[in-house]
């Protein structure tokens, strides 16, 4: 009799150790996606971005330009000075004035000195962007109450504001101002 309740005793503690163990879940399923569902479901990004340009080098200047963006809204000094050194590589001669202030970014590490520095490279870099444009969308934006609220631009590949000037601190402090679509 007390093998059989100990034998019982051992099954029953078999059963629910057993059953509480079982994942309840749903079944997942895993997939590969193609290049394009990725890019799908990713959104627009500096890697990614839906822009074409009539020349090469203004390509590469906007892929930079977008990462030192998205590094200004992140506060991250060091990414700035790693995107603005690739920046100074893709410059020809013919943009030195562009080139030089992208120089000055890769060579500073103080991020409001790097948000001026990008102010004064979007003002000057504007028109190039918006005339070698050739095929997708860029937005120009407006933050009025950037550097004691004089306001700055700065172009984005995708509507919504996130805020190189404040980052964190105000991220969608900001408006479109201007879509230029090719």
């Amino acid at each position: 009799m007390k093998n059989r309740f100990l034998s019982f005793s051992v099954f029953l503690f078999s059963v629910i150790v057993f059953t509480s163990c079982l994942d309840n879940k749903a079944k997942q399923s895993v997939g590969i996606d193609t290049p394009e569902e990725v890019k799908k479901a990713e959104g627009k990004t500096a890697d990614i971005a839906d822009q074409d340009f009539i020349d090469g080098m203004t390509g590469k200047i906007w892929h930079n330009y977008l990462e030192i963006k998205i590094a200004l809204t992140n506060a991250d000094a060091g990414q700035v000075q790693d995107a603005s050194q690739s920046m100074v590589a893709s410059f020809s001669e013919e943009r030195a004035e562009l080139k030089a202030i992208a120089q000055q970014l890769s060579e500073t590490s103080e991020l409001e000195k790097q948000r001026e520095l990008f102010a004064s490279f979007t003002e000057k870099a504007g028109p190039m962007f918006e005339d070698a444009l050739s095929g997708g969308t860029i937005y120009k934006k407006f933050c009025p109450m950037a550097f004691n609220n004089e306001g700055a631009y700065w172009y984005a590949d995708i509507e919504e504001i996130n805020n190189p000037y404040f980052g964190d601190k105000m991220p969608n402090c900001g408006s479109v101002k201007k879509t230029i679509k090719k």
